[in-house]
């Protein structure tokens, strides 16, 4: 792939096929994306059952990346439930097929999702990533996501504990 290409997800059979080979191929391989075993098809198809809903509601923003015709990454964020949370969002799920790593796929798909964000008026966009995922944290420390907090060891995957990290974007406008 010479030069992702993103664009809005449709959350369909075959997108969701498609997503859970990405994610299950991961997560077998130790990702840190919230399962300690690979989800199985159905689970992933609920999961974007309800991101779709979100986005239709104007609560949340799904990416994907293609290479021709095959899905080779997706991201999303969703905005917060809590009325007093509402104008923030969360960042979620960046995950980009083993074979494609390293070619900016991760980052246009999380420049794409800040830049729906801020036209979606979210304030503060927040994620969270696992301390040993380091390509993750650079990539978004280089797109000026300030870590705000750390948990030490909070994530378990067997006898393993790794520290949860947390970052922000702020999208508000500069106060003069």
């Amino acid at each position: 792939m010479a030069e992702p290409s993103t664009r809005p997800a449709v959350v369909d059979d075959a997108f969701v096929t498609a997503a859970h080979g990405i994610l299950a191929g991961l997560v077998a391989d130790g990702a840190a994306l919230g399962w300690v075993e690979p989800p199985d098809v159905d689970e992933v198809a609920e999961l974007f059952g309800r991101v779709a809903a979100a986005v239709a509601d104007g609560d949340g923003a799904l990416r994907a990346a293609y290479d021709g015709d095959r899905l080779v990454g997706l991201g999303y964020w969703l905005r917060y439930a809590r009325p007093t949370h509402r104008p923030n969002a969360d960042l979620q799920k960046i995950a980009v097929a083993a074979d494609v790593h390293g070619r900016g796929i991760g980052r246009a798909l999380t420049v794409a999702l800040v830049d729906d964000a801020r036209r979606a008026g979210i304030e503060v966009l927040t994620l969270d990533a696992r301390g040993d995922n380091h390509n993750a944290l650079h990539l978004y420390q280089s797109l000026d996501f300030q870590v705000y907090g750390r948990l030490p060891r909070f994530v378990a995957v067997g006898e393993r504990r790794y520290d949860k990290v947390f970052l922000m974007l702020d999208l508000r406008p500069a106060v003069s």
